[in-house]
């Protein structure tokens, strides 16, 4: 029974270590900011660079990139977050879930209609429910009745 009790701690102390509080410095994209985590002090420059996890928004020169980066502009630039960290990416990238108070950002990108859920290695409830509310109003990309996914315009521009 204490072996059991020792793990569960474990796992929690594991899952609230991957939990940051700071500031978004700057907005990339619809799906990646610049963040100073209140842990690297005031005077540090360092920031970590965070890609929403499980969303995928369109890319700047794809129509609705730029209205994209300005909806999360308006939603976390220069505010303070929370950040759920799932993993780090192949380019270095710290992938997670943002939230401003209890606004989850990366569903609420998906509810504007300006990203879509990934679902490659899991199936997000709360992300595809968004998605459904989005298209159903025709929100954001989804005014257009077939608009790209980002991964489909990112591999039309390479063959190019």
């Amino acid at each position: 029974m204490r072996f059991l009790l020792a793990l569960c701690l474990l796992f929690t102390a594991a899952a609230a270590a991957d939990t940051m509080h700071g500031v978004v410095i700057v907005v990339i994209d619809g799906d990646t900011v610049l963040f100073k985590p209140d842990s690297y002090g005031a005077a540090s420059r360092a920031f970590l660079k965070l890609r929403l996890a499980d969303i995928d928004a369109p890319e700047k020169d794809q129509p609705y990139g730029d209205a994209a980066t300005q909806a999360l502009t308006a939603l976390v630039l220069k505010q303070r977050v929370e950040v759920d960290t799932v993993a780090t990416d192949d380019y270095g990238r710290t992938v997670a879930y943002l939230r401003t108070g209890a606004l989850q950002v990366n569903a609420e990108l998906v509810r504007r209609g300006y990203a879509w859920p990934l679902t490659r290695y899991r199936r997000n409830a709360e992300l595809l429910d968004a998605q459904r509310e989005a298209r159903h109003i025709r929100r954001g990309v989804w005014q257009d009745p077939a608009p790209t996914p980002p991964w489909i315009w990112r591999r039309s521009t390479r063959e190019k």
